[in-house]
């Protein structure tokens, strides 16, 4: 469970902001949306691996 504690004349906004900030990095929305549909592990190895090229690419133009 998260816990967002108010401090002495905090606005809520910011409240929220920081609570919203904590949330996302759980994850669990984007554990949520992979978890809807099931994708095999070779898929997701040859993802990570085109992954890794691309930006591998992009580091390499940088340099030059």
């Amino acid at each position: 469970m998260i816990i967002v504690p108010l401090k002495e004349g905090e606005n809520i906004e910011r409240a929220l902001k920081r609570f919203k900030r904590k949330f996302e990095k759980t994850g669990a929305i984007r554990e949520l949306r992979a978890r809807k549909n099931f994708v095999k592990p070779s898929v997701k190895r040859r993802e990570q691996i085109q992954k890794a090229i691309y930006v591998q690419h992009l580091q390499l133009e940088d340099e030059q």
